[in-house]
């Protein structure tokens, strides 16, 4: 029996080559793996290159990329030609591959790594080893995740004690379909970054996502869920790199939840508490001290954030959790904790808390790169996509990373908002991004004091969103994310009798000219963004 062995991760490699040898197999290796070999388990270990009878070529490129290699791989056992072309070669029969590629992803997220550093570590001989392997798979043991090893040995040592099983053809094409998949992950890294954003939409798009955790069920518990994260180099980003410190496993509904606070919390660039239920903010405020920003942020909505989600872009203090006492949340995620702070939740039986820690860095701080894009994203060109599943297929898009502060507004009523309006308005638009269209945020003095969303015409958030405002809407501003398809008598005319002053909203209506004519009969001004900010 022969194993050819050529991973580039040597993990584990030393007793995997131990227990093959013990079974009787003859090893064939790479250069550099029969030097490990030889050096770290002074395991005779035959080389490549005598199997082929040519020397590796072309400083490495060319090392198995031969008919001695692959014809004992590809050979069909169950085909008398096969074989009989094998013994008129003098070709031996491979019986096993173990191939790991070399390490494009990591390469490729080193800071000022050039093009031509990410071509040489492009594997070539490693994936054609792998799907040669893995088509054969019936007759080819093919091994690429060192976890497998220990496995792998066993179901060999039963095959020698006992003899072939049923079960063997199962274990086989299960671990083929792993090398394929192995294959077409590093493919995928491979095309996105040779294509750098260009196309933005090409005609074929491979996703590369590797298995995060097993959920415990989905949206709800008859239905099954994993979380996967994206295949890219570099580290986990967003609720994939936290650290949960205390609490319960995350369920399905808990990550979009938190996902929602998070994504919201960390757009605001002065310190921010967002509340989410159910996947939509019902409480956003931003102040210099944290804890204030909390209690206005629930002050906006009391009686949803009961089971609820906060989300802080600042360290949690001791008091914002003493203005949490009496109040029950599912989960607190932060970039930080104070010691104090963390201690004491963590008295909360039912509370996770999660740790992102240094990925808060607000809008403010992240001027050197497009919004919404991390340094390795925009310094490999590479766009911020979403993707959104729908029965059959996927839909995808840049995400909305434009800032509140980016946009030219332009006022199209007699009275301009002045400078403490404008500021809410700023703030009410960048809150509006987050809340699930049709989409109304009433807010003041850097808090939201009433939210709408979610209904099919406007009119209905509108009146949703000043009914929680209360007495509130009197001075606050009023922010849509699209425009108003009726004013007088409606959505726009309600604003202004509830007391707004101030009004946000893209424009681009056919009634636009209405809705400033009512804004002007209240002296309500108003500005368009000539953009729109849904989020279905």
């Amino acid at each position: 029996m022969i194993a050819l062995l050529a991973p580039y991760d040597k993990t584990g490699l030393k007793e995997f080559a131990f227990g093959l040898a013990e079974l009787g197999f003859d090893i064939y290796s790479t250069s550099g793996t029969q030097r490990y070999l030889a050096e770290e388990a002074g395991l005779p270990v035959h080389s490549v290159s005598s199997l082929t009878g040519f020397p590796e070529i072309l400083d490495g490129r060319v090392k198995t990329l031969h008919p001695m290699v692959h014809g004992g791989i590809l050979a069909r056992r169950d085909k008398p030609e096969h074989m009989e072309e094998l013994r008129r070669s003098e070709i031996p029969p491979i019986d096993l591959v173990c191939v790991n590629l070399y390490p494009f992803r990591e390469t490729i997220a080193r800071p000022g790594v050039t093009v031509e550093e990410a071509l040489e570590n492009i594997d070539i001989g490693g994936p054609a080893m792998l799907r040669a392997a893995a088509k054969n798979h019936p007759s080819v043991l093919v091994v690429v995740d060192p976890a497998d090893y220990e496995q792998a040995l066993d179901h060999l040592r039963a095959s020698v004690d006992q003899g072939p099983s049923p079960d063997d053809a199962e274990y086989h094409r299960g671990l083929a379909a792993k090398a394929f998949q192995h294959v077409a992950a590093y493919d995928t890294a491979i095309a996105q970054y040779l294509r750098a954003g260009e196309p933005l939409f090409p005609p074929q798009v491979t996703v590369g996502l590797q298995q995060a955790a097993e959920l415990r069920y989905g949206e709800n518990p008859h239905q099954k869920a994993a979380l996967y994260r994206e295949d890219a180099p570099g580290p986990a980003t967003g609720l994939l790199a936290a650290e949960r410190l205390h609490g319960l496993e995350m369920s399905y509904l808990n990550y979009l939840d938190a996902d929602a606070a998070w994504r919201a919390a960390t757009e605001f660039a002065g310190p921010t508490v967002v509340i989410v239920k159910h996947a939509t903010p019902c409480g956003i405020a931003s102040h210099a001290d944290i804890a204030v920003a909390y209690e206005r942020a629930y002050d906006c909505d009391p009686v949803s954030p009961f089971g609820g989600i906060i989300a802080a872009n600042r360290p949690v203090t001791w008091d914002m959790t003493e203005a949490m006492k009496g109040k029950r949340y599912d989960i607190i995620v932060a970039p930080a904790y104070d010691a104090a702070a963390l201690e004491r939740l963590r008295k909360r039986r039912d509370l996770r808390i999660l740790l992102i820690e240094g990925a808060a860095a607000p809008a403010s701080n992240r001027r050197d790169t497009p919004s919404g894009l991390s340094k390795g994203e925009a310094e490999r060109g590479s766009p911020a996509l979403e993707y959104r599943s729908i029965i059959g297929g996927m839909l995808v898009q840049q995400r909305d990373t434009r800032r509140a502060d980016e946009l030219e507004l332009r006022v199209v009523t007699k009275r301009a908002p002045t400078a403490g309006e404008l500021a809410d308005l700023r703030f009410a638009w960048t809150a509006l991004k987050h809340v699930r269209s049709n989409a109304i945020v009433v807010a003041r003095d850097g808090a939201a004091v009433g939210i709408g969303a979610g209904q099919p015409n406007r009119l209905w958030p509108t009146q949703q969103a000043i009914e929680r405002a209360g007495e509130r809407a009197q001075g606050a501003v009023l922010a849509s994310d699209a425009f108003f398809p009726f004013a007088r008598g409606d959505a726009v005319e309600a604003a202004c009798r509830a007391g707004v002053t101030a009004v946000i909203q893209p424009g681009g209506g056919v009634r636009d000219e209405e809705a400033v004519a009512v804004c002007n009969e209240y002296g309500v001004a108003m500005v368009f963004t000539g953009t729109r900010a849904f989020r279905h």
